[in-house]
């Protein structure tokens, strides 16, 4: 069985390889395929939000009868990543590669911090909290990715 924290990790590093090729092509100039490559990372991270946000923390919410926690604390930096993603697809518009990279480090350091927090304390209590669900939520969530 996938636990929770398996699957919602193994999409952390499907988003984060696309964040970096989308990275390196902007770094190359390529810039069509760089927009196509950030699309695609966009795309991911919206989805990854999407099942957190609709799926894992509302059962998470339920279970323990709090949404002033750890959940509302990724709602926030979710909210925060979306500002720096308007950041990147404007500079990426422009082709203006040093702003780019630079609101791509801004992004990357958030990121690191924002998916050692979910790996390493939220999704251990989901795994936890949740346990007799699990293996429903984590359909779901993969349901979730197959629409998207």
């Amino acid at each position: 069985m996938t636990t929770i924290a398996d699957y919602l990790t193994t999409e952390h590093k499907r988003c984060d390889d696309l964040f970096i090729d989308a990275e390196n092509n902007v770094n190359g100039k390529t810039w069509e395929q760089a927009e196509i490559l950030f699309a695609q990372f966009r795309d991911a991270i919206e989805q990854h939000f999407s099942m957190e946000e609709t799926v894992l923390f509302p059962a998470f919410e339920s279970a323990t009868g709090n949404s002033a926690g750890p959940t509302s604390v990724m709602r926030t930096e979710h909210r925060q990543i979306r500002g720096i993603l308007s950041s990147l697809t404007d500079a990426l518009a422009r082709r203006d590669k040093i702003a780019y990279l630079g609101h791509s480090e801004s992004l990357n350091i958030m990121l690191q911090q924002h998916n050692m927090k979910e790996e390493n304390i939220l999704y251990p209590m989901t795994d936890r909290v949740l346990a007799a669900q699990q293996s429903d939520l984590v359909e779901e969530m993969r349901r979730l990715a197959v629409v998207a």
